[in-house]
């Protein structure tokens, strides 16, 4: 029966797979034309910046449109507009969908053309659908990471700008123009809604949402406090660029320390995984024998209950939080 279903299973993920690439070309190109104009024109304009500010609120129109063939079931996860952004994600919603689904369908065929074990072929399934999200989680990582390293820049060029008579909103402003994206990106988005009549703490609220940080929170907090008592501002901020340059060094100092367990983690994870296809290829009765018997298969689910508690088990004793 799967062997009868499995051209048209083919069929399917190819065509999928070619829809979805089409379609993340064109974004590609479309972004890449609008950059070459912005490099050209030499500053950021004011229709970017507030096509940046309403990217959430686009997203929500693009998951509820009545032309998207998958909308009604991408609304049904609350934050998947908010991870989008977050990640700064060059395809939509929907045609992310539809690539899970291509890759899943691959992901399947390939198993079953390596002649795999029949229980393994949805494991194929499961890790071809999954690749896009690990792909976008990544994303978001990279880009709240950059924003991280860059906040101090950021941080101590307000103090500076407003120890040279500026204020905070100007400030907001130097650094979304003379520092990258993402983080000027960010602040960029910050100042055009104080511009357009949202006030000024909860413009900062809402870059927070955007970027969930630790330190940005630190910045948010003593602009509020500072707006509603007084003070040197200005002081407040040197003072928390150097608290977050500080845990920098010692966040690196961790690093250097758990490397050794973080990697006996990796090791520890991936030795039963090879070994298992490492045996498949050597002698695949011996292997298949798991999934014929009854205690076979209590034992391999067993062994991926202990892998997971085994790896949660690593990550706490690796993470340090500072």
């Amino acid at each position: 029966m799967l062997a009868s279903l499995m051209p048209y299973l083919v069929f399917i993920a190819v065509t999928a797979f070619i829809l979805g690439a089409v379609s993340l070309w064109r974004e590609y190109q479309k972004r890449s034309a609008e950059e070459r104009l912005e490099v050209l024109a030499g500053v950021r304009t004011a229709d970017r910046q507030r096509e940046s500010i309403l990217k959430e609120e686009l997203i929500s129109e693009t998951l509820s449109g009545a032309g998207s063939l998958f909308s009604g079931v991408i609304q049904r996860f609350e934050n998947l507009g908010l991870l989008f952004e977050q990640a700064d994600s060059p395809i939509k919603p929907d045609v992310f969908l539809a690539l899970s689904l291509a890759l899943g369908i691959a992901g399947g065929v390939v198993s079953w053309l390596l002649r795999s074990p029949l229980p393994m072929i949805p494991v194929g399934v499961l890790i071809g659908a999954v690749l896009p999200t690990g792909w976008l989680f990544w994303r978001r990582r990279r880009r709240l990471k950059r924003f991280e390293q860059q906040l101090p820049d950021a941080v101590e060029l307000i103090a500076r700008a407003l120890r040279s008579g500026h204020s905070l909103a100007s400030g907001l402003q130097v650094v979304s123009q003379e520092l990258p994206d993402p983080i000027g990106t960010e602040f960029g988005m910050a100042y055009e809604e104080q511009n357009l009549g949202v006030p000024l703490e909860q413009a900062l609220r809402n870059m927070l949402k955007r970027v969930p940080n630790l330190d940005l929170k630190l910045f948010v907090t003593a602009v509020a406090i500072q707006r509603q008592t007084g003070g040197d501002l200005a002081e407040v901020l040197d003072k928390i660029g150097y608290i977050v340059r500080e845990r920098f060094k010692i966040l690196g100092h961790v690093k250097a320390l758990t490397a050794e367990g973080r990697l006996s983690g990796v090791v520890l994870m991936a030795l039963p995984i090879v070994l298992f296809f490492a045996m498949y290829h050597l002698n695949p009765d011996y292997v298949m024998f798991l999934f014929e018997n009854e205690t076979g298969r209590k034992m391999i689910a067993g062994a991926l209950i202990l892998q997971v508690l085994g790896a949660l088990a690593i990550k706490k004793i690796v993470t340090i939080q500072v």
